[in-house]
């Protein structure tokens, strides 16, 4: 039973080869199970959050959306309010420009009015006798009298003004007109002193309501000042705000919406490959069952195979009929049988070696079919193996060319993800520093809008300083002049010491009374203290103007200030702006360049999980190619040389 020995040790090991080939489909299959499993579980799960995210950002779209439309109106109606209140302003400030003008006038006017009565009084009470002096007085009365027409309308009597007319139309007349019997020359005088006295005094109270009321202007005009620039500042403030809330919005929007497009194209790219994945793993299931099948039956065949020839009625079997004498037609045919043997034993050998069962029925045939049918099989099973090999070979260049195709993607996608990373760390830095000066900017405007706060304060308290110092100037020249009139009503007069020596002097030898008084003279002193007095007065005028003047000066310079300090604050506004739009930009080519690097990683991963795939599919036939094809082409040239023993027996 040699021959059979040989046959059951051949199929023996066909079926330690297929169960080795088993060990390695299960192996093979166990890592593709478990990938398929774990990229099915992490795809759906991405697949879901997705959605859900996308849900999110539809919603953050929407509100940013609409955030940014309310914030509009609403900066719109601000920037209106803002305008009006500074036009207000404006309005407000040449109005109060114009009546300080007005009031600066007018008090020179009156100042004037009232230092040319008291001139016009001091030369009255010097020149009783006419003269040029006294005519110049009276012009000067006149032409105050034209000029204060209405001031002293209801304020000179018409007696008084008939008087005035008199007196201008001829001093000297009337003043060296002889009294008459109940007369004295004071009384015209006194009269006259008392009329241009009255004058100057409603001129120094039409002056001090003046005074009041342009005090009293300016104050309203400072708490309408600074309760306009208070809502200004409150309004530039708010305005502010809700430019800073719109900008925010505007980025979140475009965040937003690029983080929704970036989550689309990642949704997409998922749901593509978890079907791809489902389709490639559905098929190595069905791929895994059918080669699972056709190994068992093989082995269920070789195992049945193995016990027919093995059980001992088979040897006994096999031992007489192959191992008996050759008959005659045996001896016929010898020639014959040794050729089916020797291309029997040549496919038995290429079948050992290679592990193929169909070599073994072939070999079963050469012994036992005709020539015809065993060359024809012969010549099929070498088409199909060089199909095989073909197939194979397409296979391995297939291959190849892939994990070429994927190398230079993933070294491209590789690149391209540095690139994009060092432009992300550009913009980043550059964010950075553009936040950096926005917030010193801010800081140089909150310091601003601060020493602007200040000044204001330390302008209204020297203002109010001013305003206290110049009304005690003016009480205290009030007081002084006052004190100097009524020196002047006694101490100017020397009518009187006059007229008592002259009576004294007419009185006749033979009626002598008694002596009488000495010759009255008034303190000598007198002149000099009214012209300390007067010269008080002027220093106090002078005074009072200086604090004027520096008044002015320190408005102008506060002005000056407050204008210089909102074109900074403006200019730097401006700056602001700029930089948070250049900003604006920058976050948004940010987001663009971190979705580009997002979609370059997700690139990265699915040709990863291409080369696991190849990996899978292409590791076995591009490993083992060398052995297979050389194999495969011993199995030929064992079927060619098996057909060529056969083909020399025709």
């Amino acid at each position: 039973d040699y021959p059979v020995s040989r046959v059951v040790q051949l199929l023996k090991d066909m079926k330690a080869q297929l169960e080795k080939e088993a060990d390695v489909d299960e192996d093979a299959y166990d890592k593709l199970a478990c990938w398929c499993e774990t990229n099915d579980k992490g795809k759906t799960k991405a697949i879901a959050d997705a959605e859900a995210r996308i849900a999110e950002l539809d919603t953050t779209v929407e509100e940013m959306a609409a955030l940014s439309s309310t914030l509009k109106v609403e900066i719109s109606g601000l920037e209106k309010e803002v305008a009006a209140n500074q036009q207000s302003l404006e309005t407000a400030k040449a109005m109060r420009a114009k009546q300080a003008e007005a009031f600066t006038e007018e008090e020179k006017e009156m100042i004037q009015s009232i230092r040319a009565l008291k001139a016009a009084i001091i030369v009255l009470a010097k020149h009783h006798g006419g003269g040029s002096a006294l005519l110049d007085v009276m012009a000067t009365v006149r032409q105050q009298m034209q000029k204060h027409k209405a001031l002293l309308q209801g304020k000179i009597s018409p007696h008084q003004r008939r008087m005035l007319s008199l007196l201008t139309e001829d001093p000297s007349g009337y003043l060296d007109a002889a009294p008459t019997f109940k007369q004295e020359y004071k009384v015209q005088s006194g009269e006259i002193f008392g009329i241009l006295n009255q004058m100057k005094e409603t001129f120094e109270a039409d002056l001090s309501d003046s005074q009041k009321e342009e005090i009293e202007a300016r104050e309203a005009f400072e708490a309408l000042k600074s309760a306009k620039e208070a809502e200004i500042s409150t309004g530039m403030a708010s305005l502010e705000d809700k430019k800073q809330q719109l900008a925010t919005a505007g980025e979140n929007l475009v965040q937003a919406k690029q983080d929704r497009e970036d989550t689309y194209a990642s949704l997409g790219a998922d749901k593509d490959f978890l079907m791809e994945l489902k389709a490639k793993c559905t098929m190595t299931d069905d791929e895994w069952e059918k080669r699972k099948k056709l190994r068992q039956d093989e082995m269920v065949a070789i195992s049945k195979a193995i016990d027919l020839l093995s059980t001992d009625d088979a040897r006994e079997l096999f031992t007489r009929t192959l191992d008996a004498p050759t008959s005659f037609m045996q001896k016929r045919s010898s020639s014959t049988s040794a050729s089916r043997e020797r291309a029997a034993a040549v496919l038995l050998a290429a079948a050992a070696k290679v592990h193929r069962p169909e070599l073994v029925a072939l070999a079963s045939s050469a012994r036992l079919d005709s020539f015809t049918r065993v060359k024809q099989a012969i010549d099929d099973m070498v088409a199909q193996l060089l199909q095989e090999k073909d197939e194979e070979i397409t296979s391995r260049d297939f291959c190849i060319d892939e994990f070429s195709k994927n190398e230079r993607s993933t070294a491209k996608e590789a690149h391209k993800k540095a690139n994009t990373q060092s432009k992300i760390e550009l913009l980043q830095r550059k964010i950075t520093n553009l936040n950096a000066t926005i917030e010193t900017l801010e800081a140089e405007v909150s310091d601003l809008r601060q020493q602007l706060v200040r000044a204001q304060q330390d302008r209204n308290a020297e203002s109010q300083e001013f305003q206290a110092t110049r009304a005690e100037q003016s009480q205290a020249q009030s007081l002084l002049l006052e004190a100097v009139n009524v020196l002047k009503g006694v101490y100017q007069s020397t009518a009187t010491s006059v007229s008592l020596q002259q009576t004294a002097s007419r009185q006749s030898p033979s009626s002598a009374p008694p002596p009488d008084f000495k010759a009255y003279r008034q303190h000598g002193a007198a002149d000099g203290v009214i012209a300390m007095l007067e010269q008080i007065i002027t220093d106090s005028q002078l005074l009072e103007k200086a604090l004027m003047e520096a008044e002015a000066k320190d408005q102008a310079a506060y002005q000056t200030f407050v204008q210089e300090s909102n074109s900074a604050i403006d200019a730097k506004m401006v700056g602001i702006t700029n930089k948070k739009e250049e900003k604006a930009q920058a976050d948004l080519d940010l987001i663009d360049k971190k979705g580009e690097l997002d979609g370059v990683v997700t690139e990265l991963g699915a040709l990863s999980s291409t080369k696991e795939g190849l990996h899978s599919s292409c590791d076995y036939t591009i490993n083992n190619f060398e052995v297979r094809q050389e194999a495969r082409d011993q199995e030929i040239d064992a079927l060619r040389q098996a057909k060529a023993f056969l083909s020399g027996m025709t």
